[in-house]
């Protein structure tokens, strides 16, 4: 009975239901403006509630949370310029459904499962929070580097054209996380003497500079295009169209609760490794991926608001952080004189569930909020062409220069567009790049760990991956999926069917 009651802690009292929804609202909007992060957005909201009480402070950090993650889908779908990195994969099928005057239709679709995949990820924390926190512990270092080696091996399912090309831009992309200091040994890499690069080169800015900015040059081409007219009749879902995913939302909801558990990961990687499930389960799509499927939008979005509940798994019963956010709000408790960990279930469960209740409300209000105030957005592809490539690009301009108060990074931003724009002329994907970006940095890190850990011993290296049962879980399924990616997979199993045909 308390713990029902510290659930609905928040709609007994109406001023904590406020700030949730308030949270939620800004979230979305925040989650909407490329470089505008939930993690920003979050750690400034510290220094503000500091000082309020802790159930106020934490609803309205909640509420930002939630509305943020699924927020960033809508430039995804409308401009082609995710808003977090959690939307990548959503904008590889929401903009061409935009394209093709279907831009409600999809926003309708990923609020959807968006809120559903939240439902999912709220459900794990609040029934299985211990269960998964274990499974999260059992990853050791060479265990984050396999899983990025497997994320790495997306470039298949990110690449609709040329594997090889695809291969090319994550590789550029590894080698653009790796640029600046190396962070143990503080030595330069690919900074060719340059002060600018040893910093490194902001993510945001080649996200927002490879997706909005080459958008935009390549839009030039067709300024005096006519805008294609919207469709706004059918933004919620019917029960049929959700019956058809719901198998497919399952699944991926599960991959982001199990990412977004694992500290350091997050719903972009959850987000990515689900659009590439979708692609592998999914064998006869009404439209194929890249242009508009609707499995595409399904995937990524269930996946990337499961892992927020994911993340809050190890802060809450370990006081290990799943990502940034948690990172943040782990802090927030501290401060508020808490201690996020096991104790924290046994000495004040209430606060727990009140997070848990706080969560459910932020999904709901989110669902709320996501399906209304669409036929406005929509406009925004409508406007002509010559009046949204400069906004495209003053927004891009603005997101870039938000995260660090740099002009270095706009300059990166403008430089990764042209860049951006080329490779799309000659048919090089942008997403494997954005990927190894991502990547990089779990890689490097995870390889040295490993491999400290092991004396710099390659055998007991291996040795180790084939002892442990996880490990070896995940490298067969490595081995596999980098099979099934080359021409003689392809080959072989032609030649499988042709016989079981005969």
């Amino acid at each position: 009975m308390d713990t029902f009651l510290a659930i609905l802690t928040i709609f007994t009292h109406p001023e904590l239901l406020v700030l949730v929804g308030i949270g939620t609202f800004a979230g979305i909007y925040i989650g909407a403006i490329p470089g505008l992060s939930v993690t920003m957005a979050v750690s400034i909201l510290i220094s503000f509630t500091f000082s309020w009480d802790v159930y106020p402070a934490i609803s309205l950090m909640v509420g930002i949370y939630m509305g943020g993650v699924y927020g960033g889908s809508r430039t995804a779908i409308l401009l082609n310029i995710p808003g977090a990195p959690s939307a990548i994969a959503t904008a590889m099928d929401g903009y061409p459904m935009a394209l093709r005057g279907e831009a409600g239709q999809a926003i309708g679709v990923t609020t959807v499962m968006s809120f559903f995949g939240g439902l999912i990820g709220i459900l794990v924390l609040a029934l299985a929070a211990p269960f998964v926190s274990e499974f999260a512990l059992m990853f050791q270092p060479r265990d984050y580097m396999l899983l990025a080696v497997l994320g790495i091996l997306l470039v298949g399912s990110l690449s609709s054209g040329s594997l090889v090309k695809g291969i090319f831009a994550g590789a550029f992309g590894l080698a653009i996380g790796a640029v600046g200091r190396d962070p143990l040994t503080f030595t330069k890499r690919f900074t060719f003497d340059l002060q600018i690069m040893e910093g490194g080169i902001s993510f945001i800015a080649v996200m927002i500079g490879m997706f909005g900015v080459s958008e935009a040059l390549l839009q030039l081409q067709n300024v005096d295009k006519k805008a294609v007219r919207q469709k706004i009749d059918k933004i919620v879902p019917s029960f049929g169209t959700i019956k058809k995913f719901l198998p497919l939302s399952l699944q991926t909801s599960t991959i982001g609760v199990i990412i977004g558990a694992l500290p350091g990961t997050g719903g972009d990687i959850a987000a990515l490794m689900a659009y590439d499930h979708a692609k592998r389960v999914t064998k006869n799509p009404d439209v194929p991926f890249g242009e508009g499927a609707m499995e595409g939008l399904v995937a990524p979005e269930t996946a990337n608001n499961a892992a927020v509940g994911g993340a809050f798994v190890p802060m809450m019963t370990l006081g290990i952080p799943g990502d940034a956010v948690t990172a943040i709000m782990i802090g927030a408790l501290f401060i508020h004189g808490l201690n996020p960990g096991p104790m924290l279930m046994i000495d004040q469960p209430d606060m727990f569930w009140f997070i848990v209740g706080a969560l459910f409300t932020a999904n709901i209000f989110m669902l709320i909020f996501g399906l209304t105030g669409i036929k406005v957005f929509t406009k925004i592809v409508e406007m002509p062409r010559a009046i949204i490539i400069p906004l495209s690009l003053l927004l891009s301009i603005v997101g870039a220069y938000a995260v660090n108060n740099s002009i270095s990074d706009v300059y990166w931003m403008l430089a990764f567009g042209v860049f951006g724009y080329f490779m799309r002329h000659y048919g090089y994907p942008l997403g494997p790049v954005i990927l190894g970006v991502i990547l990089s940095r779990l890689l490097d890190d995870n390889w040295r760990r490993a491999i400290i850990s092991e004396r710099e011993d390659l055998g007991r290296f291996f040795e180790g991956i084939l002892t442990s049962p996880l490990s070896l879980v995940l490298f067969t399924a490595v081995i596999l999926i980098f099979v099934s990616q080359t021409p003689l997979w392809t080959a072989l199993k032609s030649q499988l069917f042709k016989k079981a045909a005969s």
